[in-house]
């Protein structure tokens, strides 16, 4: 016989009642597709999307550096 202890639950981590209402609610996990997308155009538009979000910042970065310089040249 083994002296297995049932393991504890993590405060919030929720009971019966939680993972009843997750189930029926959230549904069972799906990962099909889910990184490649529904179609070529879906992931398309996701890369454009992500390249124009990565030039936003890059421009941020870059606007920011340029008033770091204008205020050390202006003192």
């Amino acid at each position: 016989m083994s002296e297995d202890k049932p393991t504890s639950k993590a405060p919030g981590e929720g009971g019966r009642l939680m993972a009843w209402a997750f189930r029926r609610l959230a549904g069972p996990p799906e990962v099909q597709g889910a990184v490649q997308g529904g179609s070529v155009q879906a992931r398309e538009a996701w890369k454009q999307d992500l390249e124009r979000r990565k030039q936003w910042s890059r421009e941020q970065r870059e606007r920011k550096r340029a008033e770091r310089e204008a205020r050390r040249g202006g003192q």
